[in-house]
């Protein structure tokens, strides 16, 4: 949460696997400065197969350190509305529209950034929900499935209708997460866009926070993920203004230490705790002085009591937090990639 009101509204991006209900209200009883996150998508489906532990994730009693707002994927009208309608039952105001997500699997059935390049279906289908879902609706979207231009077709679609807001992350999905963000094509869109419009897209320190804010003045909010998992003490630096003012390790250890025990009771068997563990710290060594060693002998670690012998002994003897410096950013140069 902000402490201070005129701080920058700041939302934890939603990465499948990863910023699930145990790590959003971990995160929040550690570190500060993030107003609210997106959960990662639900997807639709029909009736019949929809159950109630479907949305065990998005539960308010599993929820109450920081306020969400649940995504949903599809182009499925009807079942759209159903999930919709759901969550409305749970106390959900808002949903989002899931029109980013890049994997093949997801794209080829015309869900996620599929759905870019076809702005007729999108005007169709949010014709159809706006009025059936009980709350407002706003739009992750990228800029397109292969061409940025796909989203300058699709903007005066979304301004027809009543939005709440539109998420962008400026690329398109056939870049899935390298390369440079697109900060002109994203100009080009707020400038465009009648509804506020969040930046999403490699925020990674206070520095590139600062480079695009100063950019970006009217934006309405900005979507921080990999670059939060990376560096837990990145929003309130954001939000303070203190580039390393927090940087402490035995802080990220207590969290750290609170996030394994919390899926320790959640995942069932070692291996599913261990595969887990493995994922974050593809993310959590980017910032140690050594965590890329780490997190390479941590990957080949296929024994629970060996890798928490392994991070034991880093905390103890090696673990030093560092800046974040170019090539570092992302986590994706100096460990083993994971989606996000």
């Amino acid at each position: 949460m902000r402490l201070d009101a005129n701080a920058p509204r700041l939302i934890l991006a939603p990465l499948q696997g990863f910023t699930d209900a145990v790590f959003r209200t971990t995160f929040a009883e550690h570190f500060t400065g993030f107003d609210s996150a997106l959960a990662p998508f639900v997807a639709t489906m029909p009736a019949e197969r929809i159950h109630d532990r479907y949305f065990r994730d998005l539960l308010p009693e599993r929820n109450q350190r920081l306020r969400i707002e649940p995504q949903i994927l599809g182009n499925d009208v009807e079942g759209f509305i159903l999930v919709g309608r759901r969550l409305g039952d749970l106390g959900y105001p808002d949903v989002n529209w899931n029109l980013g997500c890049p994997f093949r699997p997801v794209t080829k059935k015309r869900r996620g950034a599929g759905l870019l390049p076809f702005p007729e279906q999108v005007g169709d289908f949010l014709e159809k929900v706006l009025p059936a879902i009980p709350g407002r609706l706003s739009v992750k979207l990228r800029l397109g499935l292969k061409s940025p231009l796909e989203i300058l077709k699709l903007l005066p679609v979304l301004n027809r209708h009543p939005l709440r807001e539109i998420v962008i992350h400026p690329r398109t999905a056939r870049q899935m997460y390298g390369g440079r963000p697109d900060l002109e094509a994203f100009e080009l869109c707020a400038q465009a866009s009648r509804h506020p419009v969040v930046y999403n897209g490699d925020i990674v320190s206070l520095r590139t926070y600062n480079e695009l804010s100063a950019r970006f003045t009217d934006v309405a909010g900005w979507m921080i993920g990999r670059g939060a998992l990376s560096d837990p003490f990145l929003p309130e630096a954001i939000t303070s203004g203190a580039e390393a003012a927090s940087f402490n390790v035995q802080r990220f250890q207590a969290f750290y230490e609170d996030l394994f025990g919390r899926y320790r009771e959640a995942l069932s068997g070692p291996g599913h705790l261990l595969d887990r563990m493995k994922g974050f710290w593809t993310y959590f060594g980017v910032h140690f002085q050594k965590g890329a060693a780490l997190c390479k002998r941590i990957h080949r670690t296929y024994h629970l009591p060996a890798y928490l012998e392994l991070v034991a002994r880093f905390f103890e003897e090696e673990a030093q937090w560092v800046a974040v410096t170019p090539g570092r950013a992302s986590g994706d140069a100096e460990c083993p990639a994971a989606d996000g």
